[in-house]
């Protein structure tokens, strides 16, 4: 999604920099005679992948990977004309998130695109026409390879996940993203699987969170959208008086350049933005045996949210379905995913037990078809997730816990803002405090360090209660409690997570 330094074959190569820090690594030069070998086996990365519980930026990894040249240019001649969907939102800093139910949204071609960020005059019924470039970013997002290039699928082999341990995971289980300079995701953690993100044009701003700082970010479903849980905080520019709680919340800043890629957790909170004229991203979702849980929850959430938002009077500025999901699902619908979900988890829970008893039954771990949201579409049936425990990819076979995390100019873990780099421990390096740490200069975040799996459910009552006085001090106009304010207390995830043990519980008896 970024820029300066717009790639040109052949693929570049990072480099350290003259002061041995990978952060403002250069993407410059070949490589270099006898060091063109990747610092890790594909084995011992995904065995990271599988295993790390922080954000971590991976070097070196991708340097004779051909989607580098994936610049906008040239997927703008690839597309040759075919228009996409591009979101337009406001170059501006409130305090409320700009989700994506408040942007307007334009059908163009990248080459019209690219046109709109230089500035270039554009006729009167030009898509981009109403938007001015100093005012507006554009951002075409969530725009998934397998679709947007069904009719060039040789493209696919451009990008080779293999490297990281997913042998046959290429472009057809990935997500291209082409932003303009300030084009956002809203913060919000993904219910489902882990990310892997290449950087291939211009930079990227990662504000990522860790899963134990969930209720400082008051998590809404409102807009809804399944496996997305989404902020009511601006992270960058966070309104304190109303969200107190987020005081306490612990910021990991990272700046991913071209040819890196980034590592983020399962259900690490993130807001990315870009900050670069032009950025371009790949990214793919892993998916894990943990989803399993995960998709129960998001059934309950659905069942729950559709039935309540469908008994409401519609209101023409309540848009709470966020524009990727297409419709409100029925009561029935919703109750027949809902079932589906428990079966597949309590027959892949019989599976595990069965298997941790007999070693020699494991199976041979089989790839995800990696959409970020393998959604519950309106035409599933109960019995397709059962089908999920083999297509996608979950297995009993347990990663192996790493000895020791080999950090260092390969592999830079991404940091708190007011943690220094040295404090990581003898793996670790000095990172460039520009881009690794403390990107903020507003000083917003707290000090607060969160550490391996702490647990969201300490303090829980105190940090709700907070979470609630504080909303209903942002409504002190209205006194009363609306619908959304009742949702978001019952599908806080906190909520949700308590309601899905007890139903499974109920099954299992």
């Amino acid at each position: 999604k970024p820029e300066p330094g717009m790639f040109a074959p052949p693929p570049p190569l990072l480099r350290r920099s003259p002061d041995g820090s990978m952060a403002e690594a250069a993407a410059l030069d070949p490589p270099l005679p006898g060091k063109d070998v990747k610092p890790f086996t594909p084995e011992k990365a995904k065995e990271i992948v599988m295993s790390l519980q922080q954000p971590a930026v991976f070097c070196n990894m991708v340097f004779d990977w051909p989607a580098l040249h994936w610049n906008a240019k040239y997927l703008s001649e690839v597309l040759d004309g075919k228009t996409i969907q591009f979101r337009m939102g406001m170059k501006k800093r409130d305090t409320a998130p700009q989700f994506e139910t408040k942007c307007s949204y334009v059908e163009a071609t990248l080459e019209e695109f690219l046109a709109w960020t230089r500035g270039q005059p554009t006729s009167v019924s030009g898509p981009f026409s109403c938007y001015d470039s100093s005012k507006y970013w554009a951002y075409a997002d969530y725009k998934y390879i397998a679709k947007i290039f069904e009719n060039k699928t040789e493209i696919f082999k451009d990008i080779m996940w293999s490297d990281f341990g997913f042998p046959g995971r290429n472009g057809k289980e990935s997500t291209l993203w082409i932003g303009s300079a300030g084009a956002n995701t809203p913060c919000h953690l993904d219910s489902y699987g882990c990310n892997l993100v290449l950087q291939i044009q211009g930079r990227k701003r990662w504000h990522l969170f860790p899963p134990s700082n969930t209720t400082f970010l008051y998590p809404t479903r409102i807009p809804y959208e399944e496996s997305s849980i989404f902020s009511k905080v601006n992270v960058v520019n966070p309104d304190l008086k109303h969200y107190p709680q987020f005081r306490k919340a612990q910021a990991h800043v990272v700046t991913l350049n071209p040819g890196q890629v980034l590592f983020v957790p399962r259900q690490w909170w993130h807001y990315v933005e870009s900050i670069d004229p032009i950025t371009v991203s790949i990214n793919s979702w892993i998916e894990l045996d943990a989803d399993h849980k995960a998709r129960v929850e998001e059934a309950i959430t659905r069942t729950l949210v559709c039935a309540i938002k469908s008994a409401e009077n519609p209101s023409p500025v309540d848009a709470w379905l966020n524009p990727t999901e297409v419709e409100a699902t029925s009561h029935e619908i919703n109750l027949q995913y809902l079932n589906g979900a428990m079966s597949a988890y309590l027959e892949y829970q019989q599976v595990t037990v069965s298997e941790d008893r007999d070693p020699s039954t494991h199976h041979t771990e089989k790839e995800a078809s990696s959409c970020k949201r393998r959604k519950m579409q309106v035409n599933t049936k109960p019995e397709d997730y059962k089908s999920w425990t083999h297509e996608a990819g979950f297995t009993v076979v347990k990663a192996k816990k790493l000895e020791k995390i080999s950090f260092g100019v390969h592999l830079i873990p991404v940091l708190p803002q007011s943690q220094e780099a040295s404090s990581v421990g003898a793996g670790a390096v000095e990172s460039d405090s520009r881009d690794l740490l403390s990107e903020n200069e507003d000083g917003h975040f707290g000090k607060l360090r969160c550490t391996g799996k702490q647990s969201v459910m300490s303090n829980d009552c105190e940090t709700l209660a907070d979470q609630t006085d504080s909303d209903s001090t942002a409504n002190s106009s209205q006194m009363a409690i609306s619908t959304n304010n009742l949702l978001d207390c019952l599908v806080n995830p906190q909520v949700i997570n308590l309601v899905a043990g007890l139903l499974l519980e109920r099954e299992r008896v």
